[in-house]
């Protein structure tokens, strides 16, 4: 008895026919199951343990196992639920390629313990379509001659398929043809050929190649195919006759033609190919012997040449007949006529003669100016003796004609010797034969020099940028301008054009090399009186009349760090240290003094800074680097000595840097002073300028002198009054106060702290605030505000206000 399963692709369980028979007293149980191929791994055939009427629990306990086919397992059973499942991928075309047979088996054994038994496995594996049809050659050539007959059939290489009943080659297909049309045939076993039949009759001189695609389609569902390419190559037969360009040709030929010079190429062409292609060429019967011995005809090429010399007097026309005949089994020919004229040959070159030339001209000469008078002739007649004359077209003259073969050379376009100093003309003559023949002969033409260009200087504006503290007589820049014209017209002389800055002109600051165009300082330049000038330098040539440009120059002094900062706060005589008063019970981060430094260099140089360079306890105080504030880090105790010495230094920011010292000695008192100081507004003209520095007191006393001279001779020459300067109404500008004054604050313990006070007041106004003593006491002290802008010798039309200020009286109370 036999039971059988069909095994479906989606489906977990297959339907088990087994077969049983009893041979020898033995019993084989066969179970049989069917499977399409290429199912997945891991798809579950049957329960093999329930087919084999086996006990599930024992499975694993009797080491069931399966046998290993061709080194590979293909399928394999779960020990715990007895399913038969798939391990590897079956593959039918792999696994029977025979395609002879219609079933494919794999057949193994199925092994347990305990007692030892076998069962006999038998596994169909049903095709699907996965193959499709392919030919064993992608590209099949034929050669086929186009004179084959009509129905004429050829074998084509069928195709095939490795899969098997319906789904193997059922059909072809062949991809549109006007010449061929396949059959399709069935062999013995079934399987399906194709034969490629000629429908029409193949020309090759009009197609020499068909390409047709052969498609072969199998009858799986859906269907698969697979194509391979058919190369036609049509061959030749001797079917075509050559053929001329044209059946007649008429040539004109000069006389005296040189020996072996071509007449004509004959081109004659077949459409075929091979020696059914080749062509030779031979003179008919119909030639004359004077026309053959007066031309030669290449055989090979269809080059006729001369041969003998052609006399136009002896003989005018020549006709010949050329026949062309190819080189096939059955050769094949056509013919032309030629028909040679001569004609007569222009033998004479055209003359020329110049019969007036000027030169050199000057190169702003008049358009229409006549510069040559040119005559021409030639020795032949008819178109041979009419002669044309001429001049590159380039060129800024033009030929008029004046008479019968008299021509006139004329200037038609403006002349620039700058730009093209001479030209040659080359007069060109040309007659009118075939070939035409002509003569020339070249003139120079030099052009004179005017005055016509202003000289050009490089830039329209120079930059030049001086270091101040320069040396004198040091060169800045050489402005050099370019004039294109010649000799003294591109002579240049330089000047400075002369502008009057404060009773000073240019010339005694700056010198230019009237020659060469370099450009020197006259004096040492200071930043912090000169900043910079604008002037300009005029380049003028020799020419008549001459002509100039100019050229502006700025002029910027860079600044250097020249200048020491000068500490006007607190204010000391020069070298002496500054006495202050403190009270003990001053509390944290009260302000006791403010340095005050100032320096004249630039922004970048004058930036300053502060720093304790001793310090006789350094917990005591701080001091800010930036405002120069010097304030109580901690309240004094009963340990801190009665006198702190304290030496600031403050550098400003140059390269190398400059500083300047302050020595405050700080005396602590027990209890408060009270201090009082006499605040009295006086009226202060703006723009005075004060130092307690010696130095400077000294040179503002000369400055201030010479500009008085300055004033007073200016006002002499121009005949006016000076104006009287009114006095600026009382303001904050100018302070009187008392040097021991001390302002009763508990912040502001410092008699410095008022004057540091007015000071950042008067600095938001963009003036500067110093302090110096009033001339009728000692005690006293002026602060006067100044614009930031004014320099120390900078002219300023505000006088020096005369400061009064009464005696005021103070005392301090305890």
């Amino acid at each position: 008895m036999a039971e059988h399963r069909i095994v479906q692709p989606c489906k977990r369980y297959v339907s088990v026919f087994l077969l049983f028979s009893a041979t020898l007293n033995t019993m084989y149980a066969v179970t049989h199951y069917s499977v399409p191929e290429e199912m997945e791994e891991g798809s579950v055939i049957a329960n093999l343990a329930s087919d084999l009427g086996l006990n599930m629990n024992s499975l694993s306990k009797r080491k069931m196992r399966l046998d290993v086919i061709a080194n590979t397992k293909y399928l394999d059973v779960n020990k715990e639920t007895g399913e038969l499942y798939i391990v590897e991928r079956l593959d039918r075309e792999s696994l029977c390629p025979t395609k002879t047979a219609t079933s494919c088996f794999l057949k193994m054994d199925a092994t347990i313990e305990n007692p030892i038994r076998m069962f006999n496995i038998e596994l169909e594996i049903m095709d699907i379509n996965d193959n499709a049809p392919h030919f064993r050659r992608d590209t099949m050539d034929l050669d086929i001659s186009e004179s084959t007959p009509v129905g004429e059939r050829f074998s084509l290489n069928n195709a095939v398929d490795p899969d098997v009943g319906s789904n193997t080659v059922k059909t072809y297909h062949l991809s549109e043809s006007e010449h061929f049309n396949i059959e399709i045939q069935t062999g013995r076993d079934g399987a399906k050929f194709a034969d490629l039949i000629l429908k029409k009759a193949l020309d090759r001189e009009q197609q020499a190649v068909h390409n047709l695609i052969l498609t072969a389609v199998d009858g799986g569902v859906p269907a698969r195919s697979g194509t391979a390419n058919i190369i036609v190559r049509v061959l030749d037969t001797n079917d075509n006759a050559p053929k001329f360009n044209t059946d007649t040709y008429k040539i004109d030929i000069m006389e005296n033609s040189p020996i072996g010079s071509l007449v004509v190429q004959l081109n004659a062409t077949d459409l075929d190919e091979g020696t059914n292609s080749e062509i030779t060429y031979s003179y008919s019967l119909y030639t004359s012997e004077k026309t053959q011995g007066t031309f030669s005809l290449n055989a090979n090429n269809g080059e006729i040449t001369v041969k003998e010399m052609i006399n136009y007097e002896d003989f005018r026309i020549y006709d010949m007949e050329v026949i062309a005949t190819d080189k096939g089994p059955n050769s094949l020919s056509s013919q032309c006529k030629l028909t040679i004229l001569v004609t007569d040959m222009n033998d004479n070159h055209p003359e020329m003669s110049i019969k007036s030339f000027q030169s050199p001209i000057k190169e702003n000469v008049a358009i229409d100016t006549v510069i040559a008078v040119v005559s021409v002739s030639d020795k032949d007649s008819g178109e041979n003796g009419i002669v044309n004359i001429h001049i590159a077209d380039q060129l800024p003259f033009a030929l008029r004609e004046s008479s019968d073969n008299y021509y006139e050379l004329v200037v038609s376009q403006p002349l620039d010797r700058e730009k093209v100093p001479e030209y040659d003309i080359t007069f060109t003559v040309t007659d009118r034969g075939s070939p035409p023949l002509s003569d020339n002969e070249t003139m120079t033409l030099e052009l004179l020099d005017v005055n016509d260009n202003v000289p050009q200087f490089p830039q329209s504006f120079y930059t030049i940028p001086i270091m101040e503290n320069n040396a004198p007589g040091a060169l800045l820049n050489s402005l050099t301008a370019f004039d294109p014209d010649l000799h003294e017209n591109q002579y240049l002389v330089y000047f400075i054009i002369e502008k009057e800055i404060v009773n000073t002109s240019m010339s005694m600051l700056f010198s230019i090399n009237p020659e060469n165009g370099n450009l020197y300082a006259l004096k040492t330049f200071d930043y912090e009186i000169e900043k910079e000038f604008l002037f300009h330098i005029e380049a003028r040539d020799s020419g008549v009349p001459p002509l100039s440009s100019n050229v502006t120059v700025h002029i910027i002094i860079v600044d250097q760090n020249d200048n020491t900062p000068v500490i006007v706060s607190p204010w000391r005589a020069h070298g002496s240290v500054v006495e202050e008063k403190i009270p003990r019970s001053t509390d944290k981060g009260s302000l006791v003094s403010k340095v005050i430094a100032i320096d004249t260099d630039s922004v970048q140089n004058s930036r300053i800074t502060y720093q304790f360079l001793q310090v006789t306890d350094a917990t005591l105080f701080s001091l800010d680097q930036y405002n120069g504030e010097i304030r109580t880090m901690r309240m004094f105790s009963y340990r801190d000595p009665r006198h702190q010495r304290l030496v600031v230094i403050a550098k400003d920011n140059g390269d190398p840097a400059l500083s300047a010292t302050v020595t405050i000695k700080l005396s602590t008192v027990e209890t408060a002073v009270k201090a009082y100081s006499d605040m009295t507004e006086v009226p202060l003209e703006y723009d005075i300028f004060s130092d307690l520095n010696l130095y400077l007191v000294i040179g503002l006393g000369s400055v201030s002198f010479l500009l008085l001279i300055t004033i007073l001779v200016t006002c002499v020459l121009k005949c006016q009054k000076p104006k009287p300067s009114n006095a600026a109404p009382p303001s904050r500008n100018s302070v009187i106060s008392e040097r021991n004054s001390t302002i009763a604050d508990s912040t502001l313990v410092s008699n410095d702290a008022y004057w540091y006070s007015l000071f950042l007041a008067e600095t938001r106004k963009g003036k500067l605030v110093v302090r110096q003593p009033v001339p009728k006491a000692g005690s006293r002290y002026i602060v006067s505000s100044l614009p930031r802008s004014t320099g120390l010798t900078e002219t300023s039309d505000s006088a020096a206000s005369t400061l009064q200020g009464s005696t005021t009286t103070g005392s301090s109370s305890s």
